[in-house]
């Protein structure tokens, strides 16, 4: 069971990340196009990449990891900061979004320093979790935060 969870989970990541990144390039096209059925047709392809492969790639890619956690009881520093990643990936998801939203307006566009940092963002994130799973490094929590998980750290660090 957990072999088949884990394909999957690769599977998903594979397709949601492979869909982030072909996501800016998309949006890039829209500059030269105006109304008519060039620009209906890069629209529908944005919305099919978006909804119908990288967002369903997405939610499996986390349901399945989710569980994953519970099986396997990976409970390291190394994952907590994968998650970290997985969730700004996650955030940077949902702006890809908003920006297919707005994008196919009248008037819309995207600038040529958003779409490159959209890019970079994505491939910077997709490549620090694949480290992070690969490599596996070593973190110790007692070096920045030695005091927070003593029972009443938090709110000691909150005051």
């Amino acid at each position: 069971m957990t072999t088949l969870l884990k394909f999957i989970h690769l599977a998903a990541i594979a397709v949601w990340s492979g869909g982030l990144i072909a996501l800016p390039f998309l949006f890039w096209q829209r500059r030269t196009l105006q109304a008519g059925s060039e620009l209906n047709r890069l629209h529908r392809i944005a919305r099919l990449v978006y909804v119908d492969l990288t967002s369903p790639a997405a939610y499996i890619a986390i349901a399945s990891g989710t569980a994953l956690i519970f099986l396997q009881a990976t409970f390291e520093e190394w994952f907590s900061t994968k998650m970290v990643l997985v969730g700004l990936m996650a955030m940077l998801h949902v702006v890809a979004g908003l920006i297919l939203v707005k994008l196919f307006l009248p008037n819309g566009r995207l600038s040529r320093t958003s779409c490159v940092a959209l890019s970079i963002a994505y491939s910077v994130l997709i490549t620090a979790v694949v480290w992070i799973v690969l490599a596996k490094p070593h973190i110790d929590a007692n070096q920045f935060a030695a005091h927070l998980f003593e029972p009443g750290g938090l709110q000691r660090w909150l005051r």
